[in-house]
């Protein structure tokens, strides 16, 4: 009885969630990601934290957006995370990693974001 109250609760909870809230997350997991692995000098750090928010915006979109905008979304950002790397050695690090941030926060917003009615 007490998990179909919480089930409930969960799903209203993510549902009344800001619809920009996920893709900001993503982007400064990228940011913030990238920031942890130039201080400490552990790329794999930068890429726990990368990885973690990754998994909370994944969690979010599943229940919001459902699986295959779950899916498009987590690819957009992995995309950006790749083609962040050739671009740095055309315009620099950080300057890179801020622009497919931004580019990829609003994409996985276009894509996830819910959608509204023209009659409502």
């Amino acid at each position: 009885m007490t998990h179909g109250w919480r089930v409930a609760t969960e799903q209203a909870s993510a549902k009344s969630m800001k619809p920009w809230l996920v893709p900001v997350v993503g982007a400064v997991s990228l940011l913030v990601g990238f920031g942890v692995a130039q201080l400490t000098g552990n790329r794999p750090l930068g890429g726990i934290v990368l990885l973690l928010g990754g998994a909370w915006c994944a969690w979010q979109w599943w229940r919001t957006a459902g699986p295959w905008r779950t899916v498009m979304a987590v690819l957009i950002f992995g995309i950006a995370f790749v083609v962040s790397h050739p671009l740095g050695n055309a315009i620099g690090a950080w300057p890179s990693v801020v622009l497919v941030s931004v580019v990829a926060a609003v994409l996985a917003y276009l894509l996830c974001a819910p959608k509204t009615s023209a009659m409502s």
